[in-house]
């Protein structure tokens, strides 16, 4: 079932549910529900701006990583198992969240000093500004 994570975007939709219904266990199910990061990214004024919905995460558990035109979002939450104190027997269990790892190529490199990322209900925002380009400039021969 690992396999599936490396092609987390391809399995988020029509083909989910077909998987779903043909190996319907809750060992699977759980798996397919921490394969989901919806993203949008916007280009505008010299910038990116970008939202990636990850409801019911910790601020700690979400890492960043900016490297030229590289933006990789990571999520390792741990694997919190609930509590069957009192006799409790745990019927189903869907909140556990395992790692997420996406990575996207922008068109233009960022300029990391001037990323701004906040982390306000569920929903992750980066205003990432694009670096200043060296404009080419074409040389006089003698």
């Amino acid at each position: 079932m690992n396999t599936l994570r490396t092609a987390d975007p391809l399995f988020a939709t029509p083909l989910e549910s077909v998987v779903r219904r043909f190996l319907s266990s809750s060992l699977y199910d759980s798996e397919l529900i921490t394969l989901r990061m919806p993203v949008d990214i916007l280009e505008r004024d010299g910038m990116y701006a970008f939202k990636a919905d990850l409801p019911g995460l910790k601020k700690d558990a979400i890492n960043v990583r900016i490297e030229g035109n590289q933006v990789q979002i990571e999520v390792s939450d741990s694997d919190e198992k609930p509590g069957a104190s009192n006799g409790d027997k745990l019927l189903r269990n869907e909140r556990n969240h395992s790692a997420i790892c996406r990575t996207f190529s922008l068109n233009d490199d960022i300029d990391e000093t001037q990323v701004k990322a906040s982390y306000v209900d569920g929903v992750l925002q980066l205003e990432l500004p694009k670096k200043a380009s060296t404009v080419a400039h074409k040389i006089a021969i003698q």
